[in-house]
């Protein structure tokens, strides 16, 4: 999951287009970029493309609308049986969230005939004050669950903030919190971070250095909501070829000595998380 497109759900021409971007997932959006007047043209579009796109290429994801708001069961009762890869679940509060949505999906799952278990689900993990103090609720929750995603624009409303960057694209401390607990929560669950959108579309520069910046934390993809973002995102969370060419270097040193905890390698001493990181780095190479 290196680049995930948001698409309004209601929008046929940008639905369309987005089969084009590049991106890893397309995010079919049924929550912020639709207005509440157009819900139900929303889901009726999205559920249309989803079973247009059967035999698809790439992996569909549906943006729902939150637990509390009353709209997640009209939404997956929708959607459900037009098999999408995921659901992404916003302003989740933990992994209490993520076990009521997994039982919505059983159900659902079990009435459309979709195989059991197959819909993964990933949260936006930071959207209101109370979810930055239920990260470490994630692990183990679900079999389902498949990367957790942090949130900046509803955080920062939530919190009353008036800016959540600074002039030089850096975040100020509650929100540079709310990314570093997304990051460790995700490693801790076993499944992959991604970094929030950058929003300003026109400035290519600003969203490389924020990509850049994520990806040398960790984080192992981006969400975007242009298409013109994608190329930049895709290129900055694929391994190039000298990272790969070290990696395998590394993985060969260690496997022609399996017994040393410590191997020398270009005049420096590498010791097993060495080894830990360079196995990453080949298994998202392989997955790009």
């Amino acid at each position: 999951m290196r680049s995930l497109l948001f698409v309004p759900g209601d929008s046929e021409k940008k639905l369309a287009k987005s089969l084009g971007s590049g991106a890893d997932i397309l995010i079919l959006d049924l929550e912020d970029s639709i207005a509440p007047g157009r819900k139900d043209a929303a889901r009726r579009i999205t559920r249309g493309f989803l079973d247009a796109q059967a035999e698809r290429r790439r992996q569909l994801f549906v943006r729902v609308n939150p637990l509390a708001s009353g709209l997640v069961l009209a939404d997956l009762a929708a959607i459900v049986g037009g098999r999408p890869d995921g659901i992404v679940l916003p302003k989740a509060e933990g992994g209490e969230s993520v076990k009521t949505l997994a039982h919505y999906l059983s159900a659902l799952e079990a009435r459309e005939g979709v195989a059991a278990g197959s819909i993964r689900i990933l949260p936006i993990a930071s959207e209101t004050a109370a979810a930055v103090f239920a990260f470490e609720s994630y692990a183990g929750s679900s079999a389902r669950l498949c990367g957790l995603m942090w949130g900046c624009e509803d955080l920062a409303a939530a919190v009353g903030a008036t800016e959540n960057r600074r002039p030089d694209g850096s975040y100020p401390p509650p929100f540079e919190l709310a990314r570093s607990l997304c990051l460790f929560a995700a490693a801790a669950a076993g499944v992959e971070a991604i970094d929030t959108v950058f929003p300003d579309f026109r400035d290519g520069d600003g969203l490389e250095r924020e990509a850049r910046a994520a990806e040398r934390i960790g984080f192992t993809g981006k969400a975007a909501i242009h298409p013109g973002q994608v190329e930049a995102i895709n290129r900055i969370f694929t391994p190039d070829a000298a990272a790969i060419a070290h990696a395998k270097r590394v993985v060969a040193a260690f496997a022609a000595a399996p017994e040393a905890g410590v191997v020398g390698l270009e005049g420096k001493m590498l010791d097993r998380p060495h080894l830990v990181a360079a196995e990453r780095v080949l298994r998202r190479a392989g997955a790009s």
